[in-house]
């Protein structure tokens, strides 16, 4: 029975990881202005990009990202940019 009970938390546990966009995917950059941009694959949702943003702000020392803007590009690859602004809150 936990033979059972381990192995089905363990697929759970797998499934959930293939779902998600790999942070390597995402193009993360800062801009001159203090915003920081994140490039975003055909497959992410908002939130990964959003993580990703918040990621590079506890670099700079804040603690959370709040989006500005959203634009679609005509990259294949990268789809949509996201422009997001750091906060301390």
């Amino acid at each position: 029975m936990k033979i059972v009970l381990s192995a089905s938390v363990l697929a759970a546990s797998l499934v959930m990881l293939a779902c998600g966009t790999p942070p390597s995917e995402f193009g993360v950059y800062r801009q001159s202005d203090g915003t920081v941009g994140v490039h975003a694959p055909k497959s992410a949702k908002d939130t990964e990009a959003q993580a990703a943003a918040a990621e590079e702000c506890k670099k700079l020392g804040k603690r959370s990202a709040t989006i500005v803007e959203t634009r679609k590009t005509v990259n294949d690859r990268f789809p949509m940019t996201y422009i997001f602004v750091c906060n301390t809150y």
